[in-house]
């Protein structure tokens, strides 16, 4: 009997104790692992078995943060690099003048009849040759002999203006009483007066007149009083000589000129004005042109 249930024994130990001390083996290591996963959840080299229940997971929401806005940076400019060399560009032409006038001061005729000395004086002066006309009008020899007149009040013979000044300066053109002096005489006082390079003629071309103008050149002319046409003469000198006269006989100082006008210092009143040119010419005309050119 003994032997009997020592045989069971045995047995039991070979079939059911295996399975007994199997079980016993996986439940302490279940037990183990639950114990050590518990104390040491982050341990590395573990990892987590979470049990499928079968629910859809609920994703992890993004939390919501006001977001920083980006400083605000002003555009940077590219700057343009300078030239090395500077441009060029044509220089702009100056357009040609039109237009000289000449510091000339205007003097009045200080005696009825001696336009020609105050335009003498004023031609003068520009140039700094200050005389009185008194001075300057004895130096033209004046011809007192009085007009031989014809028919209609007109002259027959009478002196040479070329030579010096017909008649009484204190005079009357129209009682042919006094008359005047021609460029011969007005050139020579202004050569030996400080303008040695003046010249004088008849006949001069209007182009002359006006370049020696636009040159700075002042210039005496013989023209009609007042610009008006007039009734040209001639009579005969004392000498013999043609002379050409006019009963409204003047003479000026042109001080400027324009493309269309001539500058007047007009010793009559003393003033000055512009003048047409071709008002100027046809006045000139009467008088063949008739000028001196101050220079110095």
């Amino acid at each position: 009997m003994n032997e009997g249930n020592s045989t069971r024994k045995r047995s039991i130990l070979k079939r059911s104790g295996r399975l007994v001390l199997a079980t016993a083996l996986v439940a302490g290591g279940f037990l183990a692992g639950s114990w050590f996963a518990y104390a040491f959840p982050n341990q590395p080299g573990t990892s987590q078995v979470l049990a499928n229940t079968g629910a859809t997971p609920t994703p992890l929401s993004t939390p919501t943060t006001t977001p920083i806005p980006e400083p605000t940076v002003a555009p940077t400019v590219p700057t343009t690099a300078a030239p090395t060399t500077a441009p060029t560009v044509a220089p702009t032409p100056r357009p040609p003048q039109t237009v000289f006038t000449i510091p000339v001061p205007v003097i009045a005729q200080t005696m009825p009849l001696d336009c020609e000395t105050g335009a003498l004086a004023m031609g003068l002066a520009a140039y700094g040759h200050h005389y009185t006309q008194a001075a300057l009008f004895a130096l033209e020899s004046p011809d007192l002999r009085p007009a031989s007149l014809g028919p209609d009040h007109t002259v027959l013979r009478w002196g040479n203006p070329y030579a010096s000044f017909v008649g009484n300066v204190w005079g009357s053109e129209s009682g042919a009483t006094g008359y005047g002096v021609y460029y011969p005489i007005i050139l020579s006082i202004a050569r030996t007066h400080g303008l040695p390079n003046s010249y004088g003629a008849e006949g001069l071309a209007v182009a002359t007149i006006y370049r020696e103008l636009a040159a700075g050149h002042p210039v005496e002319a013989w023209v009609e009083s007042n610009w008006k046409p007039s009734i040209v003469g001639s009579w005969t000198a004392w000498d013999g000589r043609a002379i050409r006269y006019s009963y409204h006989e003047h003479a000026v100082t042109l001080s400027g000129v324009s493309p269309t006008q001539v500058r007047v210092n007009d010793p009559w009143h003393g003033t000055q004005y512009w003048l047409s040119k071709a008002t100027f010419e046809t006045s000139w005309a009467d008088f063949s042109n008739m000028a001196v050119v101050f220079k110095p």
